[in-house]
This record gives C-alpha cells, structure tokens and sequence, in this order.
C-alpha cells in the first residue's frame, strides 16, 4: 500500500518482550525510555515496575512521551501461577486479587487499557464450568476497575495445546465469554495476536473475522512449532523469519490485509498494532526491533 502504514495505525511495542533482561530500576527506565525517544512508535505496552519509586518515574516518563500505554498483568498471573477459570473458589479468587493488584498499577503507570491471559484448560470434562469461572471473574474484575476510572479491560487469546494451554484459547471460545463479560462491561474487549493463531490453527482471517465486534487490540509477533526440539518452541516470540518459525512477511502482509478488511485498521483511525518480539540467545534487542520495522514496512508494502 502506498500511503504511509502510520496514517492507518498505531505502531507499538511489549517493552518487557524486547528488552527481557531489564531486572533494576535503573534497566527499567532506561529501556522504556529508548523506546518513548523512537518516534516510531505510537504506543508502548509495559509490566510492573521493580518498586514504588521506579513507579512514579516511570509515570512521569510515559506521561511526557504522549504515547499510549498498556499495561500486561500476564507477568503476575504467570509468574503467580494465577488461574482466574479456577474451579475451586479459592485458587479463583487468589487470580482475581492478583489481577486487581495489577488494575492499581495500571492506573499509577497511567495506562489506558490492561490485558490478562485466561487460566489452563482444565479438559473437555470440566472445561463448561470453566469458562463459567473466568466469566465470574472478568466480571469482578471489570467491576473493580469502573469503581476506579476508565481502564479498558482486553482478553489476550493463547494457546490452547501446545505450550501454555489455556482455556482462552479459540476465538469462538473467546467470543463467548466476552458476550457474557459485555452484560457487565460494554468496553470490555478482546486481543489478538498473530503469533499465537499457527498454535490455535487458525488463520488470519478465520481469528479476526470471529473476533471483529470484540476486538480492541492487536498483536504482531512469531512463533516456531515445526520442531519441538528446537529451544526456541512454543510460545517464545522469536523474531520474525526465524529458521523454521511461523512468521514472516507473507503472513504479516495476510494478518495486515485482514485487519483492514474488517475495518480495525482504518486511515485516521490510528488503532494500536504492537510487536510482541524478544531476542533469542546471541540476538540484541536494539537489532530484533529494527528488523521489526523492516519487516511491517515490507509486509505492508504487500497489502
């Protein structure tokens, strides 16, 4: 496509993706500000700050970028080992305090939106009772968030059998709980990402177009699963092209060509598309996100 792919988007970023190994303070800030400084990028989506100072620089930076900022609480639910479609109460309620923990945050970091990941797939047997669970959950959880502001609440599809699991998972599967989530909250929405669609065996076209009236964010990014042996299986974001991986611009150009078509990308519009890479062993962040570029810029060129 001729015009310039910034008309028709917001271009963002997964800062903890690309920038793995910040563990301080001092990493932390200076990671997000080399992305903020990169006038490419429209929108940038982080993590929870080491500690309470670093959250009130943190604040302070993102707030002078102007860039639109989204908060991931996959970080605290994975590392928590949060279940927010736990059957047995507790363990359910000790996922939805976690992500409300994470709401608090959001809203000190001054994010727009927030975005969780469902628990494991519990199997055919007590899947129903599953998906009734999350419901329950993304509900509260929503009903939290508008006691406090304007937080947009999105459901990030994973996968399903391969590598994390999850019960969110298909797009149809999606689709229903966030009808449900809707009766609730009428902002509340879903995220797609390419990378996790090869895992879910779903095409671009069939994850976008069974997602259209829920879908609020939009994920670019890769994944490798021709090759269990490879270190670099499942769900591991490896850039774009990597030998063997799912991903390169044939498949950005379809994912790109199908956002349009129903209407997610739309000049003037400038609704956030964020990279969700991360260097392998050997690889440097700085060259895994210039490649990124090049690799939308070519894929859109296609379009």
């Amino acid at each position: 496509m001729r015009e310039s792919l910034h008309d028709f988007m917001k271009v963002g970023i997964v800062h903890f993706m690309a920038y793995p190994q910040e563990q301080s303070s001092e990493d932390y800030l200076h990671t997000i500000s080399s992305i903020i400084e990169d006038e490419f990028f429209g929108a940038i989506e982080i993590k929870s700050a080491p500690d309470e100072k670093t959250v009130e620089q943190a604040r302070r930076l993102l707030e002078s970028s102007g860039m639109t900022v989204g908060f991931s609480a996959h970080p605290i639910l994975i590392r928590n080992k949060g279940n927010l479609n736990a059957i047995e109460e507790e363990e359910r309620q000790r996922a939805v305090d976690l992500v409300k923990g994470a709401v608090d945050q959001a809203y000190q970091l001054g994010a727009k939106n927030l975005a969780f990941l469902s628990g494991k797939d519990p199997g055919f047997k007590d899947r129903e009772r599953a998906v009734g669970c999350l419901i329950e959950s993304i509900q509260e959880i929503c009903k939290y968030v508008r006691s406090k502001g304007n937080l947009e609440i999105l459901l990030e599809p994973f996968d399903h059998q391969t590598d994390f699991r999850c019960l969110i998972g298909p797009s149809e599967l999606a689709v229903e709980v966030a009808h449900e989530v809707r009766k609730v909250d009428p902002s509340f929405g879903l995220m797609v990402d390419l990378s996790h669609l090869p895992m879910l065996g779903e095409s671009s076209e069939k994850a976008l177009t069974t997602t259209r009236e829920y879908l609020k964010h939009a994920h670019m990014g890769n994944c490798l699963i021709s090759d269990s042996n490879d270190p670099l299986y499942g769900d591991k974001h490896p850039r774009f092209g990597y030998p063997g991986s799912e991903i390169d611009i044939p498949e950005l150009t379809e994912y790109l060509r199908t956002l349009l078509d129903i209407g997610y990308l739309e000049e003037g519009k400038h609704r956030t598309l964020s990279f969700e890479i991360k260097p392998s062993p050997g690889e440097s962040s700085q060259a895994i996100i210039t490649q990124a570029k090049r690799t939308l810029r070519a894929a859109w060129q296609r379009v």
